[in-house]
């Protein structure tokens, strides 16, 4: 099934002492990328959240948002750093006596050191929140599914709508290959004609023609194209990541058909190569969607 690289879920879950929430968004990159933001106490699952995450998604940026409520969440408590407390205050007691000031060391003074006094959070380390957490990102990971499901299966429509108006072109261009030597020989010969008159050479227009003809040969271009759609056909139906294995396949053709507009010397084709060229864009630009 073609799936999209956007997608959006958002999953709440509640237990007797906690309230998670957690949104997965997903958007367009080369790669797999995670950005995940949650509480720090979180961090030591995040490798857990990306294996879960990387077991549905396989490419696009992946962007995580886990917010968690309620008490216990971690345990706080106050740090002193006695000895640099003792120092800090027989240090400001040396000055107060040594220059005779009467300003002296308050309560809120010591508070606002940093460096003495400081608050730290403990873990809790409860399973459970954890388990609710990964169980609500898994809940969200499963609706961004749904809504890459769903836009793959518009783009999968437009860009099958794009490639038969390609290979319908491709058809065209094979049927008026055959007359551009036609074409050339006759216009030679007409020109030769006005030049010299008379009695044209016909092994010289032959030989003229064949060179032209040799330079002109653009039915290998056409083959490839053909191949190259038919194993576009195929590639779009496999249930796996398929955005990049079609992006280079669509370099592909693209060249092919510089290779053909520069070759064949003919308004007819040049003006359908004006056209597959056009297709193609459209189709790059809505495979670069796909995962």
């Amino acid at each position: 099934m073609v799936m999209s690289m956007t997608g959006f879920g958002r999953s709440k879950k509640s237990t007797g002492s906690y309230s998670v929430s957690v949104e997965v968004k997903t958007v367009n990159h080369r790669f797999s990328e995670f950005y995940i933001r949650m509480p720090r106490q979180f961090n030591k699952i995040e490798d857990k959240i990306k294996k879960k995450l990387s077991s549905f998604i396989h490419r696009g940026r992946i962007e995580v948002y886990v917010t968690v409520e309620g008490e216990g969440i971690v345990n706080r408590k106050v740090l002193v750093d006695w000895n640099l407390l003792d120092h800090y205050v027989q240090t400001i007691a040396d000055i107060k006596q040594k220059y005779a000031l009467e300003h002296g060391l308050s309560l809120q003074d010591l508070l606002s050191r940093e460096d003495i006094i400081h608050i730290e959070e403990e873990e809790t380390g409860d399973e459970e929140l954890e388990r609710i957490v990964l169980d609500a990102v898994e809940e969200a990971a499963g609706s961004v599914i749904q809504m890459r499901k769903a836009e793959g299966t518009a783009l999968e429509k437009d860009i099958t709508s794009h490639l038969q108006i390609f290979q319908d072109l491709v058809s065209g261009v094979i049927e008026l290959a055959p007359s551009v030597v036609q074409m050339y020989r006759e216009k030679l010969t007409k020109r030769i004609h006005e030049f010299v008159g008379g009695q044209v050479e016909e092994a010289r227009i032959l030989t003229e023609a064949a060179i032209f003809a040799d330079k002109a040969d653009i039915n290998e271009e056409l083959t490839r194209l053909k191949s190259h759609i038919k194993q576009f056909g195929k590639i779009i139906t496999l249930n796996e990541p398929i955005g990049r294995k079609l992006d280079f396949l669509l370099q592909e053709m693209n060249r092919e058909v510089n290779t053909i507009g520069s070759k064949a010397n003919d308004s007819k084709i040049a003006k359908e190569v004006v056209e597959m060229k056009s297709n193609l864009e459209k189709m790059k630009e809505q495979v670069q969607n796909l995962e």
